[in-house]
């Protein structure tokens, strides 16, 4: 899945994410305030990363259980095989029995009624050899129906667990659509004025949010912000794939190569430096070491918000590479540009470098808005 990370407008003390908005807005929005709008879309956004990083999760599920079902089917179906080869072979040994081909006579008869004491012997062996050969014939069908039995079973489960898992999907995928068209309904019933005045009113906000964090001392001294100014290997390359992606939209769901949300752009940024990292930014939070905010390097992720549902790659100084969410692209911000919940590191038992160079900063990689208004539809799944 992939996971929309929707980055909220504001991150500052003096603009505190607002509660959730009333079941109803006001029907004229140019009769509110640009605050007011600006706490609406807001709330909006963060409900729809919320519904998108669940979609997310569930899309990873539905991947693991399509592997499960597939390797499942391919297991029933070696089995199968080999209860036929089973099958074929205790018909053989019931055949030559009726035909009488097995002496009936134990090796002890044989040998008492022989006048061949060595061939009686002989004999005897391979009368044994055969019974064993039954035996084991016998067990194999056994076993070989039992296996093909608990196998197919399993299948079905499986299959009826992915199949939940798909409705379960396409009712969170509606959910994320009917969230962002309130978005992109809110968006298109503002005048050119307030859109203006709300993204003024945001930057506004990030900036004095990012004041307050280097001042605070969090990111340690303001001469360099954060811990090691260098990344480890792995961690360099994470950064590299990451300014690549840079100008890319971001979509809901996508993980590049052309387009990428939040944990998108931070999972593959790994894969492709040989750190793979989980897909979702809830469960790079949950599983992946944390890391003090005055101990970051470059290639560390930065949650935001308490559920986790943005992230965004560490580049030192204070700043972050992130998709922010729908009409805005992969672009540079201030760290504080969303609320800050922690910090993870997926290279945690790596080194940092002694010499390091940042990858040269693609040129408008801070232009665009922090936020994204623009689009904000979902993919056609």
């Amino acid at each position: 899945m992939q996971a929309v990370c929707t980055a909220a407008l504001v991150a500052s003390a003096t603009l505190v994410l607002p509660a959730p908005m009333a079941a109803a807005a006001p029907a004229d929005p140019a009769d509110q305030p640009v605050s007011a709008l600006l706490s609406q879309l807001q709330t909006l956004y963060q409900k729809a990363e919320e519904a998108t990083e669940t979609y997310n999760a569930t899309e990873e599920k539905l991947k693991k259980q399509r592997t499960e079902v597939n390797k499942l089917n391919e297991d029933l179906a070696d089995a199968r095989v080999a209860l036929d080869g089973s099958r074929n072979d205790a018909g053989r040994l019931a055949r030559e029995q009726y035909r009488g081909l097995d002496n009936p006579l134990s090796p002890y008869m044989r040998f008492l009624l022989s006048g061949n004491a060595r061939q009686a012997l002989d004999q005897g062996h391979e009368l044994k050899r055969a019974a064993g050969r039954r035996a084991a014939t016998l067990e194999r069908l056994t076993g070989g129906e039992k296996r093909a039995a608990v196998l197919a079973a399993q299948a079905r489960d499986a299959l009826n667990v992915q199949e939940a898992l798909a409705a379960k999907q396409k009712q969170q995928r509606d959910t994320v659509r009917k969230r962002l068209a309130a978005v992109e309904r809110l968006l298109a019933s503002m005048t050119g004025e307030q859109l203006e005045r709300l993204r003024k009113l945001e930057q506004q906000g990030i900036t004095e949010a990012q004041r307050k964090l280097v001042d605070s001392g969090r990111l340690g001294g303001s001469g360099r912000l954060g811990g090691s100014v260098n990344p480890s290997v792995v961690g360099g390359k994470a950064l590299r794939y990451a300014f690549q992606q840079v100008g890319k939209p971001y979509v809901w769901g996508a993980s590049g190569p052309d387009s990428f949300d939040c944990s998108g752009l931070t999972s593959q940024a790994w894969a492709h430096a040989g750190g793979a990292i989980p897909r979702t930014s809830q469960e790079q939070w949950k599983t992946l070491p944390k890391v003090p905010l005055n101990e970051l390097r470059p290639g560390d992720l930065v949650l935001y918000f308490e559920g986790a549902t943005h992230v965004a790659l560490y580049i030192g100084n204070g700043q972050v590479i992130q998709a922010p969410r729908p009409g805005a692209y992969v672009k540079v911000s201030p760290i504080a540009a969303n609320p800050l919940l922690g910090a993870v590191r997926p290279d945690a038992d790596k080194a940092p470098l002694r010499d390091y160079a940042p990858p040269k900063v693609p040129e408008g990689a801070w232009a665009g808005s922090d936020t994204g208004y623009g689009s904000a539809r979902a993919p056609g799944r």
